[in-house]
């Protein structure tokens, strides 16, 4: 048994009424506490189950392990401006050296010199990186990112996602997931 399921996990992924999931990073799942309350409130579907059931006095459900809501939720299209999201955004790579550790962000434009915090001025840097740039421009400090700074969609921070599958994926999932590691960057 997978450890994330043994100690009572038993998530439950949530798909919009058109079966995607709400969100791929981080991954639309409820506890499944919430999935039951929300099916007997008459919010979702059960689309698959568990082969794990609750039982009280008066009834008997087996868990969910994937459902989907009976109203449409239309996916916003101007992402929040996070620091996650910059991040994913990015990859989670260092813009300048491309290494996944120690993620700061950086402006570069600094902010002393009139740089604003914004998608178009923000990028990821590692530690080591932001600091050897510290408080220069990208010409002074001769460091320029792999990638300019954008404002990105809500479908390419989805398809950023997709190239971090979460550690744990139920096979009742797979069929409403899209792990594409081939996507174009």
């Amino acid at each position: 048994m997978n450890a994330h399921v043994s100690q009572g996990g038993w998530p439950v992924l949530v798909l919009n009424a058109d079966f995607r999931p709400l969100s791929y990073y981080p991954l639309s799942l409820w506890s499944w506490q919430d999935a039951i309350k929300a099916v007997f409130l008459e919010r979702v579907n059960i689309v698959e189950h568990y082969d794990r059931a609750v039982r009280s006095p008066s009834f008997e459900i087996r868990l969910p392990s994937v459902v989907s809501l009976k109203s449409f939720v239309k996916p916003t299209t101007h992402p929040a401006f996070t620091r996650f999201n910059v991040f994913l955004r990015d990859r989670f790579a260092c813009q300048y050296c491309s290494t996944s550790d120690d993620l700061t962000f950086d402006h570069i434009v600094p902010r002393s010199k009139g740089g604003q915090t914004t998608w178009e001025n923000v990028v990821a840097a590692c530690s080591p990186c932001n600091l050897r740039k510290g408080n220069l421009t990208p010409q002074q400090a001769r460091m320029f990112p792999k990638q300019a700074p954008f404002a990105p969609t809500v479908h390419q921070l989805h398809r950023n996602g997709r190239l971090f599958p979460p550690n744990y994926l139920h096979d009742s999932w797979l069929d409403y997931l899209y792990w594409d590691t081939e996507l174009d960057p």
